[in-house]
């Protein structure tokens, strides 16, 4: 097995409320006026009560395309991604230098040399750190990522691998682009970055570090929902695709997927201490909740990080994962809980990771 040794979160620098936020990109995604009272509602619908942004409200305005979004992307979080891992480092006692493996993964920019690469110099990695860059999982990739460090540390059992992800949501809200969809993502989405340290087994004995050990993942790509969730890319950028059917789509296969995966190792769901569930949406939450049965309060954590910053894309479950392990919202996780962290994301795919304390 591999240990979660550190969870590190980091939000963008400009915190606002989110009737601030809704005004300021209802006149940047509908400027004639005609819907902003639609905007409005469904800004209010998410639930959402404030939003951390990479740039100043006024400046979204300002943006020139998606040239100039993608430099701020680069810039602002290559500065988020250096806090998150130095933060998570920091949390272990383990060095830059100690890291083999650094997986770095957004949907919400794109960097060449990738942000991964940029942050070995900036935190002092290894020249032969192995560097693994994600693009594509869109808000699975923290579940995702910590299933692949998973994946190496059982066939590396003496390394250390960290996992980083940034996503900068709101630099992707498109201009003149009042669709369902594009109000819908002005709304929910924030900005932010988070990372996590991870030790193989040995490693772990060795460095006496506590924290709970993934005991094993799976991964689910449900046939003929391309169009689900995902990005038209193009000469503005970064496109929303946001089908109103992802609800249905977790209603219809959450359920046995879950319990197929805890059947394998001996578990029904009955035996899950802890959900660590990607935030996505008010109606994501609810379906999860009624796809599994669960009882009122077990995502109340994944509730109140929506509420507090909206979804963050790859990093939100992250963040969740960080609030429980600290206890933040309650008690942390006593010695012999079993969780369960899933997210979902473009495919449309599910992530779910067996976790032990």
């Amino acid at each position: 097995m591999s240990t979660i040794a550190a969870v590190h979160g980091v939000l963008a620098p400009h915190d606002y409320p989110q009737a601030e936020i809704t005004e300021a990109f209802a006149a940047v995604v509908a400027p004639n006026g005609d819907k902003r009272d639609l905007i409005r509602r469904i800004h209010a619908a998410t639930g959402v009560q404030r939003r951390h942004l990479a740039l100043p409200l006024e400046e979204y305005a300002q943006l020139t395309g998606f040239g100039e979004a993608n430099d701020t992307f680069i810039h602002v979080g290559l500065d988020l991604a250096e806090a998150a891992t130095r933060g998570a480092l920091d949390e272990t006692g383990l060095r830059p230098e100690d890291v083999d493996l650094v997986m770095a993964t957004s949907v919400t920019g794109l960097a060449v040399p990738s942000i991964d690469a940029r942050l070995v110099p900036r935190l002092g990695l290894r020249e032969d750190v192995k560097r693994v860059p994600l693009f594509g999982l869109g808000c699975v990739a923290g579940a995702a990522g910590v299933a692949r460090l998973h994946d190496y540390l059982v066939g590396h059992p003496d390394d250390v691998a960290v996992l980083v992800s940034v996503e900068l949501c709101s630099l992707t809200v498109q201009r003149d682009d009042a669709s369902m969809a594009n109000i819908v993502a002005s709304g929910l989405f924030g900005d932010g970055a988070a990372a996590v340290v991870m030790v193989g087994e040995r490693r772990a004995h060795a460095l006496g570090l506590t924290g709970p050990r993934v005991v094993a993942t799976r991964s689910r790509l449900y046939p003929g929902t391309e169009r689900t969730m995902g990005w038209d890319i193009g000469e503005s950028g970064f496109r929303i695709v946001l089908s109103p059917g992802v609800a249905d789509v977790i209603l219809d296969h959450l359920e046995s997927d879950v319990e197929g995966f805890l059947a394998d190792h001996a578990s029904t769901t009955g035996d899950v201490d802890v959900w660590v569930s990607h935030p996505g949406g008010p109606k994501v939450l609810s379906a999860v909740e009624s796809a599994l049965d669960l009882a009122p309060g077990r995502l109340d954590v994944s509730r109140r990080s929506l509420a507090e910053v909206g979804n963050l894309s790859s990093a939100s479950v992250l963040h969740v994962l960080r609030d429980v392990l600290s206890g933040s919202d309650g008690p942390s996780p006593s010695p012999g809980s079993t969780g369960v962290l899933l997210a979902m994301g473009p495919g449309f795919c599910a992530e779910l990771v067996l976790l032990r304390w």
